[in-house]
């Protein structure tokens, strides 16, 4: 499995598994722990997950699919942000860590930002990696201005990254978030590459597709796959979706290939809000 470099030398798996709604619904259970179960196999050790995701019902999915795994997986969980105090955000984690079974988690999030003071949830962090609860700590659906204002804090510097929507229709990010992290060295996780599906139905990307004998997941994923800073992280519930998925990795597009999908998708002109679902 290829990897991205983290700003400590250290690196992470640079395609994971997402399990947003994973969890949600008892007749998918037995296929989503299959499903998990298959990219510990085919080496996908990255599984993102979030106390929001069901409640908690995805995490202790996940805890359900890797028992007895554990040390094969990278687990990052988030923090809601009304969770997200000092005292909150420690109890918040002690409770994920309970229901995925494990003692710690590999990287903890803040999902993004609420009323609670940056500060605050640092001081959590610094705390649970202290304890050895966490071993790193970053930040998601942070956009410039905040992600300034959380590296300015003392320790701030040790984010990790931050995990953010980005995919072929959901480029604001290019024009300044993305070089300011690049600056620092700290890599972009990307959420919903496919646009939660969406992306898989526009004619562009189809016919793109099947001109170049792929599907359109394969084009989507490959895209962001090309640049070697970034952690990419499609929700894959199904074992056929994740073989899909593994080809992106299997078979890199070509520069000429994205050159293409850049032309096809262009980035805004001019910054943009960052975008959220």
């Amino acid at each position: 499995m290829r990897t991205v470099r983290l700003p400590d030398g250290n690196s992470l798996p640079a395609l994971g598994l997402g399990t947003w709604n994973m969890g949600d619904a008892p007749a998918r259970r037995e296929e989503e722990i299959a499903t998990i179960r298959l990219a510990l196999d085919l080496g996908v050790r990255l599984i993102d997950t979030a106390e929001m995701y069901g409640e908690g019902q995805s995490e202790s999915l996940i805890g359900a699919a890797i028992a007895g795994r554990r040390d094969e997986a990278f687990l990052v969980s988030k923090v809601y942000p009304h969770n997200a105090s000092r005292r909150g955000a420690i109890a918040a984690c002690e409770r994920s860590l309970k229901r995925l079974g494990t003692d710690h988690l590999d990287l903890y999030l803040l999902h993004w930002r609420g009323a609670v003071a940056l500060e605050e949830t640092l001081e959590a962090f610094l705390r649970l990696q202290a304890a050895g609860k966490i071993c790193y700590f970053g930040v998601s659906n942070l956009d410039l201005d905040d992600m300034q204002a959380w590296y300015a804090l003392t320790g701030g510097d040790g984010v990790a990254t931050d995990q953010v929507l980005y995919n072929l229709t959901r480029r604001g990010i290019e024009l300044d978030l993305l070089p300011w992290l690049r600056a620092r060295h700290i890599p972009l996780m990307a959420y919903s590459p496919v646009e939660q599906g969406r992306l898989l139905r526009e004619p562009r990307l189809i016919d793109f597709a099947h001109r170049h004998g792929i599907s359109p997941a394969h084009a989507a994923l490959g895209w962001l796959l090309a640049q070697e800073d970034l952690i990419v992280i499609p929700k894959t519930s199904r074992r056929a979706h994740l073989r899909e998925n593994l080809h992106a990795l299997e078979a890199p597009l070509s520069p000429a290939q994205c050159a293409e999908l850049d032309a096809l998708f262009p980035a805004p002109r001019q910054p943009v809000p960052l975008a959220m679902l």
